[in-house]
């Protein structure tokens, strides 16, 4: 039995000439010319005394036995003008015997070594077999299902460089033959087949194993693509390029090697880094890019050589390309800048900037140690590949720039714009060391010496309006009670009705901490299960307008209190947008970092210096610019709720306070937290202070030091009150406040004493 490409087949092969003697039958009796006669007539007398070769066998030794006579037999189809030129050879169907070699042919297989054999490209066992199956499909059903499959051997050259060639087969001298004619598939069940060519099972069950003979003899010949294939190559393994997924193609070598026909070659590839005017190495690929050439770049010259070559490529992108680096006169190879080549044994090289819409987006290598690989002609070769390199490089920055995003956002939160270098910079170090497989603990990060400034626009009187709000809620649900037990009149009525009067009672009288707690447990558990099952009974009207009033929540009635939770979510968010709004102008004086929380009213936190930008300079002159921006946006909060709070479904006031401190602190991002927080011991009397102020009092007084309708500035030292005198001076001449700065003292406070504050009213 012949040894199969794959370990079964629909077919049992034979083979045979006969279709090919056939021909020459035709033209012993057809053909005019005599010398094609007598040779037609030669050769089938010659066949004949061997019958095995036209009846058909399975005994291939046969091929080597008759070696000359099948030469004979084949020259038309293999004409020796042309046995240099083609690549072409007959072989025995679904099967990895082939023979009569062109001379080119012959060459090429010698050249692969003495261990080469040939195997078709990326072809399953599974997928030849029900290729077998469409092959009987197409021919001997007549079916016409356009099953074309480019088929390619890969080849190695006397240089090791891998070839591709595309296989053509010429069918025509051999045939398919049923060996059971009973159980052929119908054309319902031949497009169910189509349909599932993934099914290897089912075209078994339809086409068994050796249950169709083939007999004869092929034709194929192959045709040089490897530019082509390469190319292809190319742009998929770009495509495949992915952060999220980082698998380097270790054969990209040998596929560049192919595309530019170069057998010793190294190539490297680096992205641009505009903001920091630098190259940026993909640590994904390390192992498989050799940047001689760009590494040297990096490395050799200094901060200032740099900066100006980067700024002379972004301007003037032009590829270079040296064939021969021994061309250089004596001069160039004196310089140190020769010495990379001469280290890497360079002979030949091209760097070509990647330009998009006039921006380099990353600088290419290819390198040589044979002298001529690149000129002018490969380096147009990359104008194909221009495109997908584009396409690619995009592409992975834009991933790579995504999941630099998720790494804060999951391991930091979200985090302002003016401390985002920072932690970017953190997450890089983390990405770049998770494509490597290396273990990375992300540092803390943290700012030293910066000037705090402090803000609240307070909701005065909150707690005691939400206690006031839950009496009314719980009086109006326990008068809906009383109404509704006394009119329907209920077995249980009395017993209830007594239990409502007690917590009536206990709610207006003698309020005690859990009493709306003991009133939620007995609507919860005797009362609402009480109604509920009445409801089903009766299906009162009643009863469940009752319900329809009930927060579900917490079986309670929250009418009042969700019109006060509305009033302070409304407050919140127009504060919240004044500040936020007002941001973008702060953010121009200096960058800084900026946060805010909302609560019973909202505050805010401002940190400003040097650290949190390094590359713009600070001055205590930009202090001076925020906290008069401060005051004056706290003037307008309190502006702007003036005209929003008749709106507002419960009327409320707010209470607005500045808090200045002189020290400089530091804040360290809390992991745990996911927020900044000041850091170490010495900073915490600066948070200690701001806690304690929202309630703190006139001193020798009990008049809270916060009034609605006033701004109150806290402050240490006369040397803040001149300064803050100015400020209100500025505002007070454009008629924003009134001209009744109050000044007074705090109350001293647990840790702190000496405090000072002014107040001033609203215009």
């Amino acid at each position: 039995m012949p040894e199969f490409l794959q370990e079964e087949s629909p077919f049992q092969v034979y083979l045979s000439f006969k279709k090919y003697l056939d021909v020459l039958e035709h033209i012993r009796y057809n053909d005019r010319l005599e010398y094609r006669v007598n040779y037609a007539e030669s050769v089938i007398e010659r066949f004949k005394k061997f019958p095995e070769l036209c009846e058909g066998s399975q005994d291939f030794s046969l091929l080597n036995k008759h070696q000359d006579l099948i030469r004979m037999l084949l020259a038309d189809l293999f004409p020796t003008g042309l046995t240099h030129n083609e690549i072409k050879a007959a072989s025995i169907p679904f099967t990895d015997i082939s023979f009569n070699y062109t001379e080119r042919f012959r060459k090429i297989l010698s050249d692969a070594g003495h261990n080469f054999t040939l195997e078709f490209r990326d072809m399953t066992q599974d997928e030849m077999y029900v290729l077998s199956c469409c092959i009987i499909v197409q021919l001997y059903f007549k079916k016409d299902i356009k099953f074309i499959i480019p088929f390619y051997y890969d080849i190695p050259d006397q240089h090791g460089i891998i070839r591709h060639y595309k296989i053509t087969v010429n069918s025509d001298f051999s045939e398919i033959i049923p060996i059971d004619q009973k159980n052929f598939p119908t054309d319902s069940e031949i497009e169910i087949l189509l349909e599932n060519l993934d099914d290897v099972s089912l075209w078994k069950k339809h086409f068994p194993p050796q249950s169709w003979m083939l007999k004869g003899f092929n034709i194929f010949s192959l045709v040089d693509c490897t530019a082509e294939v390469a190319l292809s190559d190319l742009k998929s393994t770009m495509i495949q390029i992915d952060p999220e997924n980082p698998l380097p193609n270790e054969n990209l070598k040998e596929i560049f090697k192919s595309y530019f026909d170069v057998a010793e070659l190294n190539f490297g590839l680096m992205l641009m880094d505009h903001q920091h005017q630098k190259l940026e190495k993909l640590p994904i690929y390390e192992n498989v890019f050799s940047n001689y050439l760009l590494d040297f770049w990096i490395n050799l010259y200094d901060e200032k050589i740099q900066k100006t070559a980067f700024q002379n490529l972004k301007y003037n992108p032009k590829p270079i390309v040296i064939s021969d680096v021994d061309h250089f006169d004596d001069e160039i190879k004196n310089t140190p800048n020769f010495s990379v080549l001469a280290k890497n044994n360079i002979k030949s090289f091209m760097v070509i900037p990647i330009v998009h819409e006039g921006e380099v987006l990353a600088l290419m290598e290819f390198t040589s140690e044979i002298a001529g690989s690149f000129n002018g002609l490969k380096l147009k070769k990359l104008d194909s590949l221009s495109d997908i390199l584009i396409f690619s490089l995009n592409r992975f920055k834009h991933e790579r720039d995504n999941q630099i995003e998720a790494i804060i956002q999951r391991e930091y939160t979200t985090i302002h714009n003016s401390v985002i270098w920072k932690f970017r910079n953190e997450a890089e170090k983390y990405f770049n060391a998770s494509l490597q497989r290396k273990l990375y603990t992300l540092r803390e990060i943290s700012f030293k010496n910066l000037s705090p400034l402090f803000g609240v626009s307070d909701i005065r009187s909150s707690s005691d309006k939400r206690f006031h709000l839950m009496l009314d809620d719980l009086n109006e649900q326990i008068d809906c009670l009383h109404q509704l037990f006394s009119d329907l009149n209920f077995p249980e009525s009395e017993k209830y009705l007594l239990a409502l009067d007690v917590f009536e009672n206990e709610l207006n009288n003698d309020f005690k901490a859990d009493t709306e707690q003991r009133f939620q447990y007995f609507l919860r558990e005797e009362i609402h299960p009480f109604l509920q099952a009445e409801l089903e009974i009766r299906s009162q009207q009643s009863i469940k307008d009752y319900f329809s009033k009930v927060y579900s929540v917490n079986s309670l009635f929250y009418s009042n209190r969700r019109k006060l939770d509305e009033s302070i979510t409304l407050i919140n968010r127009k504060i919240a947008d004044i500040l936020d709004e007002s941001q973008v102008e702060a953010q121009e004086i200096y960058p800084h970092y900026y946060e805010r929380f909302k609560s019973d009213g909202v505050e805010h936190n401002l940190y400003i210096g040097q650290n949190l930008s390094p590359s713009i300079k600070y001055s205590q002159r930009q202090l001076s610019e925020l906290r008069f921006w401060q005051l004056k946006t706290i003037c307008k909060i309190e502006h702007d709720f003036e005209n929003f709070s008749t709106q507002l479904p419960v009327t409320l006031e707010i209470a607005s306070l500045i808090f200045v401190y002189n020290e400089r602190i530091d804040i360290r991002f809390r992991m745990d937290e996911k927020r900044f927080d000041v850091d170490g011991a010495h900073n915490s009397f600066y948070e200690i202070i701001k806690k304690r102020l929202e309630k703190a009092k006139i001193k020798d007084s009990t008049e809270r030091i916060t009034c609605p309708g006033k701004i109150t500035i806290v402050y240490f030292g006369m040397e803040n009150q001149k300064e803050y005198l100015g400020y209100i001076s500025r505002l007070q001449k454009i008629g924003i406040l009134k001209n009744d700065v109050e000044l007074l003292r705090v109350e001293d406070l647990q840790g702190a004493s000496g405090l000072l504050a002014m107040r001033v009213s609203l215009a």
